[in-house]
C-alpha cells in the first residue's frame, strides 16, 4: 500500500510526493546523491497550522540539510518571500525559541529551496529568485538574503533531471496529457479522468494513480490551468470577469492545436467555433512565436476591439 496522504488541499504532485520513497529519488535526482534509506528522510511539511494559514508541498530533512520543495504552475517571483515564512516556521519546530538563549550555538539543517515550474507560459530552464529582488531598495549586500532554484520540467527542459527521477517524469507525462486532452476539446473532468486511465494503461506510475484515481479527478480544479485562472480572477489584487476566462481557455486551446499544425478551419471545426472568432486568435498567436503568453495576447485581442 501507498503512504500518500489524502488531503483535497493537495495537489497531484503533493500528493506523489507524500510518498518517502518518491521524494528521496527526486532529493536524489536533483543532488547528485543515492541514498536509498526512506528512514534517512524526515518530512517536516507544513499543514496550514500557523497564522498565515499556509502550506507547502514537501519538506524534509536529508544529511542536516532541510529542503523546501515547491510546485508551481505560475511564475511567482514572491517564493523567496513566502519560503522565508516557511522556514522560519520549520525552524521554529526544529529549534523552539526557549532554546536561543543558551551561551552555546543551536545548530540548525541548512535550508535549500527549490520550485518546480510546470506552467505554460515560457520560462528559463533554471533561474534564481532571490528575496532582495523584492527589497524596495536595493543594497550591493544585503544583510537579509534567500535564493529560490526554480526548475522548468515541462517538456524539452532539464531532461537529465527527468530522466534520473521516474516519478518526476511520470508526473509531467501526466500533466503533458491532460494539456493534450484539454487542447483535443475535452471539459477539464473529462481530461483528467482520460489521462488517469492512459497512465494507469502505460505503465506510468501506474500503481499511485489506481489508488488515487477518485481523489485526483475530483481535484481537478485545483491543480489544472491554475495559471490561467489565477490571471483571469486575480490581477493586481482586482477580480477580472468571466468572460475573460473563458476567452483565455479559447485561446489555450487554439495554441496547443497550431502546435500540432491544425488549420484554421480545422481548429474552427474542433472548436465548434466560427472561423471569424479563431482567425484573430489564430494571427496573434502566430505573430507571438516562442513569446507566446495567453494573457498578453488577450489583452492584445481587446485592445483590437476597443480600436
Amino acid at each position: 500500500m501507498s503512504n500518500v496522504t489524502r488531503n483535497h488541499k493537495d495537489n497531484v504532485f503533493c500528493m506523489i510526493y507524500r510518498d518517502k520513497k518518491n521524494l528521496l529519488s527526486l532529493y536524489n535526482a536533483i543532488n547528485g546523491t543515492s541514498y536509498d534509506d526512506e528512514t534517512e528522510l524526515e518530512v517536516v511539511t507544513l499543514e496550514g497550522a500557523f497564522c498565515l494559514k499556509m502550506k507547502n508541498d514537501a519538506a524534509f530533512v536529508v544529511n542536516s540539510r532541510l529542503n523546501l520543495y515547491e510546485q508551481q504552475s505560475s511564475a511567482n517571483p514572491n517564493m523567496p518571500l513566502r519560503d522565508l515564512y516557511y522556514v522560519t516556521e520549520e525552524l521554529k519546530r526544529i529549534a523552539p525559541p526557549n532554546t536561543l538563549h543558551r551561551s552555546t550555538k543551536v545548530k540548525i539543517p541548512v535550508p535549500r529551496f527549490v520550485v518546480f515550474y510546470n506552467g505554460v507560459s515560457k520560462q528559463q530552464e533554471r533561474q534564481i529568485y532571490k528575496l532582495s529582488d523584492l527589497f524596495e531598495v536595493k543594497e550591493a549586500e544585503p544583510e537579509l538574503e534567500l535564493k529560490v532554484t526554480v526548475i522548468n520540467i515541462n517538456p524539452g527542459s532539464n531532461e537529465e533531471l527527468l530522466e534520473k527521477c521516474e516519478s518526476l517524469r511520470g508526473y509531467m507525462a501526466f500533466v503533458e496529457n491532460v494539456r493534450e486532452n484539454r487542447s483535443d476539446g475535452m471539459k477539464l473532468k473529462d481530461a483528467v479522468s482520460c489521462a488517469v486511465e492512459n497512465c494507469i494503461e502505460k505503465g506510468i506510475l501506474a500503481e499511485f494513480f489506481k489508488e488515487n484515481r477518485e481523489e485526483i479527478v475530483e481535484m481537478w480544479e485545483y491543480e489544472f490551468d491554475q495559471e490561467i485562472y489565477e490571471r483571469v480572477l486575480r490581477e493586481d489584487g482586482e477580480v477580472i470577469g468571466f468572460e475573460k476566462g473563458e476567452a483565455c481557455k479559447l485561446i489555450s486551446m487554439v495554441w496547443k492545436k497550431i502546435q500540432k499544425n491544425k488549420t484554421i478551419e480545422m481548429i474552427a471545426e474542433e472548436l465548434e467555433e466560427e472561423i471569424s472568432v479563431i482567425e484573430p486568435i489564430y494571427k496573434e498567436v502566430q505573430d507571438s512565436g516562442e513569446n507566446y503568453d495567453c494573457g498578453q495576447i488577450y489583452e492584445k485581442l481587446t485592445d483590437e476591439k476597443i480600436g
